[in-house]
């Protein structure tokens, strides 16, 4: 095909189909009718000699040819946006665009509320939206663009990835604060060992497996706990410990926001546990894209206004 013959809105048709994998919700993503975008993706199927899309059900399956190409489509896209929204004209109070986080409910609840008010001051057209940590692979949200960045605990991820350090996130231990099996330990100080494994453990999990990180560090000393309950979120998590005597390990910063709304009291492990690092994560693409700097900044600036650092404890 002629270069000078493709209109470069096909490409912008494509990539929202790759994204959405819905003809309605790609019209949605680039300003098009549903009959528009039915329309380019004819005009795209001529030109690329393929089906590109095959509709089953409500959702639309790339083929592989759609998936080689989505990559290619994706990084020229970028390099347009970056061209036309040089740094030197750069606003946010005129920025229009959505910015799609990946993280779990400890952000939705603890970061989402104030990023948005800060967002509102000084951004008022960008809006934002978290998806949950359960959608799917990191590596491969960020390649696709269906994720602008991650929240998330040291994932291995390809060099292509780039990273910053959010904040450190020890885990403590929470119970109810009327726990007969804890009455005689003091709040702050580490719960007995016996204790802590002959009690009844919920663990917040998003693939629905019963051990984390804590019972790695655990069997190291030849222990083992008893998870009876695993959740796909901490706030459940935090719910159902509130409500009798499982106890569940956490980390610092949300079962401090949890005791505020909660009758918990929080513990500290009988053993070492390894503190992780939460970080955010991006496509290497997006590095010197001034957009997506100027939100980061705006994450960051959020994580240190709410003092999440200053909460982790060792």
């Amino acid at each position: 095909m002629n270069l000078n013959s493709l209109d470069l809105n096909l490409i912008r048709v494509f990539d929202a189909l790759m994204q959405e994998r819905s003809v309605t919700r790609a019209g949605e993503r680039v300003g098009l009718s549903q009959p528009a975008v039915s329309s380019a993706l004819s005009r795209l199927r001529y030109a690329l000699n393929d089906q590109l899309f095959i509709r089953r059900g409500n959702e639309m399956l790339a083929t592989p040819r759609a998936e080689e190409l989505a990559e290619l489509a994706r990084s020229a896209l970028n390099s347009i946006e970056r061209m036309v929204h040089s740094r030197s004209t750069f606003d946010p109070l005129t920025l229009e665009r959505t910015f799609t986080l990946l993280g779990s409910d400890f952000f939705s609840l603890m970061l989402m509320p104030h990023l948005a008010v800060k967002l509102a001051e000084s951004a008022p057209r960008v809006a934002v939206r978290l998806l949950d940590s359960a959608r799917g692979d990191v590596t491969r949200l960020l390649q696709d663009d269906a994720a602008d960045m991650a929240l998330e605990r040291p994932v291995e991820v390809p060099d292509w990835i780039s990273s910053i350090l959010l904040f450190p996130s020890a885990f403590v231990i929470i119970a109810a604060a009327d726990n007969p099996d804890l009455a005689g330990v003091v709040e702050g100080e580490p719960v007995p060992l016996d204790s802590f494994c002959a009690l009844p453990h919920a663990l917040r999990s998003i693939d629905g497996s019963m051990s984390g990180m804590v019972d790695d560090a655990l069997e190291a000393t030849g222990r083992h706990r008893q998870v009876v309950l695993a959740l796909p979120h901490f706030q459940a998590v935090a719910l159902a410990v509130a409500r009798g005597r499982m106890i569940a390990a956490v980390p610092s910063q949300f079962a401090e926001m949890a005791r505020r709304d909660l009758a918990l009291k929080i513990y500290r492990p009988p053993f070492d546990v390894p503190v992780p690092d939460i970080k955010l994560y991006w496509h290497s693409r997006h590095d010197s894209e001034v957009g997506h700097q100027w939100m980061r900044h705006q994450v960051l600036a959020a994580v240190n206004d709410l003092g999440f650092a200053e909460g982790a404890v060792g």
